[in-house]
């Protein structure tokens, strides 16, 4: 199962903050770099082109490959080539990565809405996660100690992480609201494809190199990435006026929180996506050490098994995702497609916590990896239609990426704890955690629902 890193990509936090009303955003000519001011509070009414929709879908599928395939198969494996036996250093090593992530993802939001370039206010970021990503995955492949590969993944995750960020933030910044739900559909289409595919090519060299296994990912994300900086569309923003305010401790501070009480649905939507991914972590983030243990197999094995329930499961992240943006589109309706997701993966949930048997996996797979698309590209277009703030979008994404980011480090830290309930002679209790899973997921669907009133 793949994740939206799109899924998903992320910033902070506010206090009171003011609304900077501008022209339009546009791109800079040949005399010289945009004038504009910054975007208007309602965002961008123009749709965006086929060209931007592709190089971006594509950079999202290569920066989610390099950042899921180690996050869902090749961590485990290098842990277990290291310390055989401990599953419990990955749920150290992803909580500890995105504990940093956390902490530097507002500072990052600040500085991206500030940044004045020829090149835009976002491809400079996507450079320099490229470049933090690259080292920090090779980092974990020579790493010679499990320190060693928690800092190698610490590098890794701040890198991919930001490039994915800086995707989201484009995409608050210039799409439409009558292009959302397609567009969140597509984004977490490619979040889900590129680490099944990922896992394949991964799995054709694991006997080859531990070098290659990270590396390769690494640099289709690198390559893809870099198609959309040189054919993508990120307004030159030399013309762009600064915010008012000046960058302090107290705002930095302040960027770490908002108030839910000034953007309630904001808040509602913030808390019911942070529930729901508590419950998808708990039910993804061991998923190697999960499929080895109910079907029989060594973890170096187990890439094979993973690849055909991935591949299985794209149809149904197909049907999820763009279904449920374009219908959702189309509809103009928002949160019962949030709940439908919910639901169906508790469903899946149920059927994976239960299974002992290839064919129920499979089962169990596909139904969550429909549900997760579905939730995943509807949640997203209610985030882009209730920003507090279009002037800083990066920071306000960035806030909603802890939603999804804190539950990325606390599950894989509690994880641990809850299969060890019940554990007779090592066999850990995935059937207890991936029920709990299911459970977090129903109740954060329902949380929007009931309580997000501005959006249908």
């Amino acid at each position: 199962m793949g994740i939206n890193d799109e899924l998903t990509p992320e910033e902070s936090s506010r206090i009171t903050i003011a609304a900077a009303t501008a022209r339009p955003m546009t791109s800079g000519t040949a005399a010289g770099p945009s004038t504009t001011n910054l975007p208007t509070p309602d965002g961008p009414s123009r749709p965006v082109s086929a060209r931007f929709i592709v190089t971006m879908m594509l950079a999202n599928f290569g920066s989610s490959m390099a950042f899921i395939v180690p996050l869902s198969y090749s961590l485990a494996l290098r842990i277990q080539e290291l310390v055989p036996g401990h599953e419990e250093v990955l749920g150290y090593a992803t909580g500890l990565a995105q504990a940093v992530f956390i902490l530097t993802a507002p500072l990052v939001g600040i500085w991206s809405d500030r940044t004045r370039s020829r090149i835009g206010r976002r491809r400079p970021f996507m450079l320099g996660g490229i470049v933090f990503g690259l080292v920090g995955l090779l980092v974990i492949s020579v790493a010679p100690s499990v320190p060693v590969l928690i800092i190698g993944w610490i590098i890794a995750m701040f890198g991919w992480a930001n490039v994915g960020a800086a995707i989201m933030f484009l995409q608050a910044d210039l799409v439409p609201e009558q292009q959302r739900g397609k567009i969140s559909g597509l984004t977490g289409l490619t979040a889900q494809v590129a680490p099944i595919l990922g896992i394949g090519v991964v799995y054709a060299v694991v006997d080859i190199s531990t070098v290659l296994v990270f590396l390769l990912p690494g640099v289709i994300g690198a390559v893809t990435v870099l198609v959309f900086v040189f054919l993508g569309k990120d307004p030159d923003s030399r013309g762009m006026a600064l915010p008012n305010d000046r960058i302090s401790f107290k705002k930095v501070f302040s960027s770490y929180a908002f108030n839910p009480r000034k953007y309630p649905d904001f808040g509602w939507n913030w808390l019911g996506r942070f529930t729901f991914f508590i419950g998808l972590y708990f039910n993804t983030s061991f998923a190697t050490f999960f499929y080895a243990q109910r079907l029989g197999l060594p973890v170096s094995e187990i890439a094979g098994a993973v690849t055909v329930i991935g591949l299985l499961g794209v149809v149904a992240a197909v049907v999820g995702a763009l279904g449920g943006g374009w219908v959702s589109d189309k509809l103009g309706r928002r949160k019962l497609f949030v709940l439908i997701g919910a639901l169906l993966f508790a469903v899946g949930a149920v059927i994976e916590a239960t299974a002992f048997s290839f064919p129920q996996l499979v089962i169990g797979a596909v139904i969550m990896n429909l549900a997760l698309a579905a939730f995943g590209a509807v949640d997203q277009a209610i985030v882009l239609a209730i920003l507090p703030d279009r002037s800083e979008a990066g920071r306000y994404m960035s806030v909603v990426s802890f939603a999804q980011k804190l539950p990325s480090a606390i599950a894989p830290l509690l994880a641990p704890v809850i299969i060890a309930i019940g554990a007779v002679d090592g066999v850990k209790n995935y059937t207890l955690l991936y029920l709990v899973g299911g459970v977090f997921a129903l109740l954060g669907g329902s949380i929007i629902l009931t309580k997000v009133k501005g959006i249908r």
